[in-house]
């Protein structure tokens, strides 16, 4: 799974249990209006109700369930980038710009180590691992 989505996902469902959660939801409705306009009136309700879900989650103490809300919403933003691969930059830019400000300083830094990012300019190379790495050049 693209770890944008996996980061999405995550920070979405998380942003829920905030004050933000309004944005958060918007980011997210805005994201389907492009690919999908016939189903975001039902994403943004379907939001609505998982965020009560999230909610009900967190005063239980069931991080299982929050866990499995956040799945469900990555594989769905996985289905919207299979269905318009150009999307990515978006869904990139409502992680930064919406989701991950509406985290605290915490979940910000979990969201954020799910996603590595580098930058070469120039001639230069960059190579990233979340593991082990094998590079061979000539």
């Amino acid at each position: 799974m693209d770890p944008i989505v996996l980061a999405a996902g995550t920070a979405l469902v998380t942003a829920m249990a905030t004050d933000a959660w309004q944005s958060a939801r918007d980011g997210a409705v805005a994201l389907w209006r492009k690919v999908r306009p016939e189903q975001a009136e039902v994403v943004e309700a379907e939001l609505v109700e998982v965020r009560e879900q999230v909610l009900r989650a967190r005063g239980e103490g069931d991080a299982d369930t929050e866990q499995a809300l956040a799945g469900s919403w990555q594989v769905r933003l996985q289905q919207l980038l299979r269905a318009d691969p150009s999307l990515a930059g978006e869904v990139r830019r409502v992680l930064d710009e919406v989701l991950t400000p509406a985290l605290e300083p915490a979940d910000q830094e979990r969201v954020g180590s799910l996603v590595m990012k580098a930058t070469a300019s120039g001639h230069g190379r960059v190579y990233q691992a979340g593991r082990d790495q094998t590079i061979h050049e000539k």
